[in-house]
């Protein structure tokens, strides 16, 4: 395997066994998860789905939530992330199904689905396909929970702007690569619209046949040490373009050493709360 291929894809154990790591050592996807599973109906649910549930942090915070007699099952595509998940996560409610969530009413009968949570991967599906798949499943009355990136929604929480004292971490990696290695980014970013903002969103939830019932823009507190762990992730690293693990995370040191570890960082994220209608609604 060369260097550059150990970064690619989810279903890669390296990817894999370092994504855990980080969600055992560190609070940020913890915290997502139990702030989405503490919204969604849970302590009468019989059937719950963990949508794009990698190794089963989200999986842990529902657990915390449902009954003794309820199921919950893990969806995603990566077998890996599902292997390093299942040694992990014990539960006997839960089980694990290795799909697409563009494929998820062909594991389920129609309507038996009381409450889909998903964190922190919508953005990166075919949102349309997935929100009908969703609705298909869902009792009347039942909810799906996710939330976006706050980049992906357009969206920023005022902490993220007042707690910015200095560039982000990834804005540092980036000057490092370029006085070192001549790195000029790609201009992609820069003046596009966001992927997947609330409007459009609203709208294909609408045309899946489910309902918005609230939204809202939460602020994730972290450090800067975190955000180097998270960035160590050989999938998270930084920056793109033809560098080896080994080189970004040559770049990665030498930008973090410019930072105090306990500096605050923020993470904005657009929460939304769907419901499939009542049948009489």
């Amino acid at each position: 395997m060369a260097p550059q291929d150990a970064i690619l894809g989810w279903d890669e154990d390296t990817n894999a066994e370092a994504y855990f790591a980080f969600t055992q050592a560190h609070p940020m996807y913890d915290a997502t998860s139990r702030d989405l599973a503490g919204r969604a109906p849970l302590a009468n649910a019989s059937l719950v789905v963990d949508l794009c549930g990698g190794a089963g942090a989200t999986a842990r915070a529902i657990l915390d939530l449902i009954p003794s007699r309820a199921r919950l099952v893990s969806v995603d595509n990566a077998a890996a992330m599902q292997r390093v998940g299942r040694h992990a996560l014990t539960d006997g409610r839960l089980t694990w199904i290795t799909a697409p969530a563009e494929r998820l009413a062909d594991h389920f009968h129609a309507a038996s689905v009381d409450a889909v949570v998903c964190n922190s991967a919508v953005w990166k599906t075919d949102t349309s396909a997935v929100f009908a798949a969703v609705s298909q499943i869902l009792r009347p009355g039942g909810h799906f929970v996710f939330n976006i990136g706050g980049g992906f929604a357009g969206v920023r929480h005022p902490d993220e702007l007042s707690a910015r004292s200095g560039p982000s971490l990834n804005a540092l990696i980036r000057q490092v690569a370029a006085d070192a290695h001549g790195y000029t980014p790609s201009p992609k970013e820069a003046g596009r619209p966001p992927k997947l903002p609330l409007a459009t969103v609203t709208k294909q939830l609408t045309a899946a046949g489910l309902k918005v019932v609230d939204t809202e823009v939460t602020a994730q507190h972290g450090t800067m040490a975190e955000k180097r762990a998270w960035l160590a992730v050989p999938l998270f690293s930084q920056p793109e373009g033809d560098f080896t693990y080994a080189q970004r995370m040559q770049i990665l040191d030498t930008a973090y050493a410019t930072t105090a570890p306990d500096a605050p960082t923020v993470t904005s994220w657009l929460v939304v709360v769907a419901r499939r209608p009542d049948a009489a609604a």
